[in-house]
């Protein structure tokens, strides 16, 4: 998803008092007031930027229209943040405290990021962030928009008028997305072409003669009994008529337009450093994914330790199955036995579903509050392909439940012995009990309600599959070589990441050191390996995020003895929101001194 802050809107009125210079009010507006001004103008602006995004928070008025992807759009985009953060920098952050001087301290480092990437990249039809390079196998307009309808509200016959409307805006999207690409082509920023093979068979969902048959028709299919029979013929026709003629149409000249001229002009090269520019844009895709000064070499050789590390215990737990071969023979041996692999996807999602009531009971002992909002484990869309399980947050009103969002597409992706720490990694403790948390907070700006960092959110997730050892997981030693399998894979990815996009490794050399030191199936190694292709810098933030809580955990430890509270730690990570790893540690150095002084 593109950098920007995920928020739903309060009703401010914006007009020319958001750009009003700070220094009129400074001698009669404290700065504090100066800062919830601006936070609470920004978050109207960017909701109403952003629509969808409003749209996954609940937030219904915008489900009319789509985000203007326009040259001018874009450019005007980019100089309102350069004014924002004008404005931010006006206030007198020393003279903030408390949740007020981390809002401020969230909000300069992202926007300070945007500044660079603008700064370096200017000369970029768009710049050089998610704009020039709109679609990949992962993520774009052919996954993206159905997503968005599986988390709008169909409740009456408005929020269907709205949906129209938008069905109706996607052809024009379509079209600047295409300009986007054609921009991307013209200034040497391109995908890898092995990465992005897959483009127009995802198209090809949206394709087909029956509009009624559309992904995108499926509201309609079934509709609230309130609406009048007659409203509903309406709305169907409506529908079918929009789709039929207007959005397959757009996304069969996507297709064409991906086919005959994208995938042609594709880079044949897979190095984000390859690019126009591309070093300095790797490097701040690092420290933007991690949060951090490290260098990609820094990261590399920490990646290397930890393998060496992880290694030694997954042959400890090798040895405790009993298996009397090697690692490569034991690797065989799990990928291909049936006895770790389902045939059917609803023994799959049953399986997956016992073990997150299973860890449901243990949160209590690990957490002293924990969020109201539920959550649920269902099958990915076949459109999704074989793409990696995810989450998919609950809306912050409570209006629609959190999803783990398991792969049933390719039953021989998911082993069994590996479904213990993906629950504990997409629903719980990990990224529905962050995410869910965080939506709850009271006390703290809307805009930090939605604010994602890689570093702390995937962090704490791959930080949470490591509390199976104390929630009672992992006593299988199969299991275990799962998680730490895991925990492996996120390792090779330090190594693997920058292997690509720092130091020239091919796509079967990364393919082949997953494969080798993780023991995942070869499909699996292919699709992580593209993954890392195309996002250049995002899987860092894994490792990085999980070592840095670690190190907080025991550094509070060490400092606290015997008044160390687990779940008192636990709350303090997540009860500031997604941060970034360094104003982390501030908090959580600040929460040990306040424990100090505790009873």
């Amino acid at each position: 998803m593109p950098s920007q802050l995920f928020q739903s809107c309060r009703a401010v009125v914006l007009g020319a008092l958001f750009f009003l210079p700070l220094a009129s009010h400074a001698e009669t507006t404290s700065a504090a007031r100066q800062l919830h001004a601006l936070l609470d103008q920004q978050w109207a602006w960017e909701t109403q930027e952003y629509p969808e995004q409003a749209t996954f928070r609940g937030d219904k008025r915008f489900d009319d229209r789509l985000t203007d992807l326009s040259p001018a759009a874009i450019a005007k985009r980019k100089q309102h943040q350069q004014l924002l953060l004008t404005r931010l920098k006006q206030i007198n952050a020393a003279k903030l405290t408390g949740q007020d001087a981390i809002s401020h301290a969230v909000l300069l480092t992202r926007l300070e990021l945007e500044m660079q990437l603008n700064a370096q990249f200017g000369s970029l039809p768009f710049g050089a962030n998610d704009d020039w390079m709109p679609m990949s196998q992962m993520s774009g307009i052919q996954m993206d928009f159905p997503a968005l309808v599986k988390a709008t509200a169909f409740e009456t016959a408005g929020d269907y008028a709205r949906y129209l409307k938008r069905l109706a805006a996607l052809p024009r999207q379509i079209e600047q997305t295409i300009a986007l690409m054609q921009q991307g082509i013209a200034s040497g920023w391109m995908p890898p072409a092995i990465a992005i093979r897959a483009l127009p068979s995802q198209i090809d969902t949206h394709l087909g003669p029956d509009a009624s048959q559309s992904l995108l028709y499926l509201p309609f299919k079934q509709m609230p009994a309130d609406i009048t029979d007659a409203e509903q013929q309406r709305l169907r026709a409506a529908a079918l008529e929009v789709i039929g003629k207007s959005v397959q149409a757009a996304y069969a000249s996507l297709k064409t337009f991906v086919e005959q001229t994208y995938l042609p002009a594709a880079r044949q090269n897979l190095s984000a450093s390859t690019l126009p520019g591309g070093p300095a844009y790797y490097a701040l895709m690092i420290r933007q994914n991690t949060t951090t000064g490290m260098t990609a070499r820094d990261i590399h050789e920490l990646g290397l330790r930890e393998v060496t590390r992880i290694n030694a215990e997954m042959d400890a737990a090798m040895r405790l199955s009993g298996f009397k071969g090697n690692r490569a023979e034991f690797q065989h041996f799990i990928n291909t036995d049936a006895r770790f692999h389902f045939t059917r996807a609803e023994d799959l999602l049953a399986k997956y579903r016992d073990i997150a009531k299973r860890a449901d009971a243990e949160l209590p002992r690990l957490f002293a509050e924990l969020p109201r909002t539920p959550y649920g484990i269902r099958a990915m869309e076949a459109y999704e392909g074989d793409n990696a399980e995810h989450y998919t947050a609950g809306a912050s009103d409570g209006s629609r439940a959190g999803y783990f969002e398991a792969n049933a597409n390719n039953l021989k992706k998911t082993p069994s012995y590996s479904m213990e720490s993906l629950v504990l990694h997409e629903a719980v403790p990990g990224h529905h009990l962050q995410i869910s948390r965080q939506q709850e907070l009271q006390g703290i700006p809307e805009f930090r309600k939605y604010a994602g960092y890689t570093a702390y959110s995937e962090g704490w997730a791959l930080y949470a599959e490591s509390l199976g050892n104390e929630m009672g997981f992992y006593t299988d030693p199969y299991n275990k070589f799962g998680q730490l399998s895991e925990e492996m894979w996120r390792a090779c990815r330090l190594v693997m990441d920058t292997g690509i996009h720092a130091f020239g490794w091919s796509r079967e050399q990364a393919i082949a050191y997953l494969e080798t030191n993780a023991g995942v199936m070869r499909e699996a190694a292919i699709a992580e390996t593209d993954r890392y292709i195309v996002w250049p810098g995002q899987a860092l933030g894994y490792k990085i995020g999980e070592l840095r809580i670690k190190a907080l955990r025991a550094k509070a430890k060490a400092e606290l003895g015997e008044q160390f509270n687990i779940r008192r730690f636990h709350n303090a990570v997540l009860d500031n929101g997604a941060l970034p790893l360094d104003v982390l540690e501030q908090q959580i150095v600040r929460w040990i001194s306040a424990e100090k002084r505790r009873p």
